[in-house]
């Protein structure tokens, strides 16, 4: 025999259902998984799958692929007159953005999916694949540009997405905390909460649960980075973290630019998401 106990208010008396109709249960609001990934980040992660195939290769083809689609800021060195690099002039264009694809291990990969499912899965579902995939390039980059300067006669390829993760996670910032988005107190189904007003850069700036966030993820890269701990990263390998930095303030400074919601900001402000009581 099954007891079940139910309680109800005094102050709404039950409804009985008429005969012959069968009984209704409460109408939920369905709410899909928030990590359901979408058909761009899929292919995105497929794709860094597929490239990783090249470990399989022979050594010198393996190093070849890295010397020619790897970031090297000494390629950029203006003088070195006579030496030459694999690839030639179009690896000086390619690489700001190839080098992202590759990967040291499986666990350098892992690392970064980790981070692309929240972030990434909201961003392409907002973005939509053309402009998630340019966003990516982009960050890329930047994260580049950002290696370059600080190691401009570096000698060892640049490889891994974590500039472009980066970039993801500091956009995702513009509209993760407005009611309804994906780390809000309340969301709806992961399409909804991908496509929330987003926040101004000014007023994101000063939300409190943003710049904790921010505070959070330069901390990490601190740590990480300076303190020479390489998650993911084999032995006698070091973490890009100024491109880390690099990916992630292109990611939160032109994140408007690519973003096809309407932004009405009021409508945003209105909206950041408090705490239940």
């Amino acid at each position: 025999m099954k007891v079940r106990f139910a309680l109800e208010s005094p102050q709404e008396p039950t409804q009985e259902t008429p005969p012959g109709q069968p009984a209704e249960g409460p109408q939920d609001a369905p709410r899909e998984p928030i990590l359901v990934l979408p058909p761009a980040l899929t292919a995105y992660v497929l794709l860094i799958a597929i490239i990783h195939l090249r470990v399989l290769l022979p050594v010198e083809w393996e190093e070849w692929t890295i010397d020619v689609f790897g970031f090297i800021p000494k390629r950029y060195d203006t003088t070195l007159l006579d030496v030459t690099f694999p690839g030639g002039a179009g690896a000086r264009v390619w690489t700001f953005v190839t080098y992202s694809l590759l990967h040291a291990n499986l666990s350098h990969i892992g690392f970064n999916v980790l981070w692309l499912l929240p972030f990434g899965s909201a961003l392409a579902r907002r973005f939509g694949p053309l402009r998630f995939y340019l966003f990516m390039a982009v960050t890329a980059a930047a994260g580049a540009l950002a290696h370059l300067v600080t190691h401009e006669h570096a000698l060892a390829p640049m490889i891994g997405a974590s500039a472009s993760v980066s970039g993801t996670m500091a956009a995702a910032m513009r509209f993760a905390f407005v009611k309804g988005s994906f780390l809000s107190f309340s969301r709806g189904d992961a399409d909804a909460a991908a496509k929330v007003p987003a926040l101004s850069l000014w007023r994101a700036l000063r939300n409190g649960r943003v710049l904790a966030f921010l505070a959070i993820w330069f901390g990490v890269n601190i740590i990480f980075g300076i303190g020479s701990l390489p998650v993911g990263m084999e032995e006698g390998q070091s973490v890009a973290w100024q491109a880390h930095i690099g990916g992630f303030f292109a990611g939160l400074i032109l994140f408007a630019l690519f973003d096809p919601v309407p932004r009405r900001e009021s409508d945003a402000a209105a909206a950041l998401s408090k705490p239940p009581n």
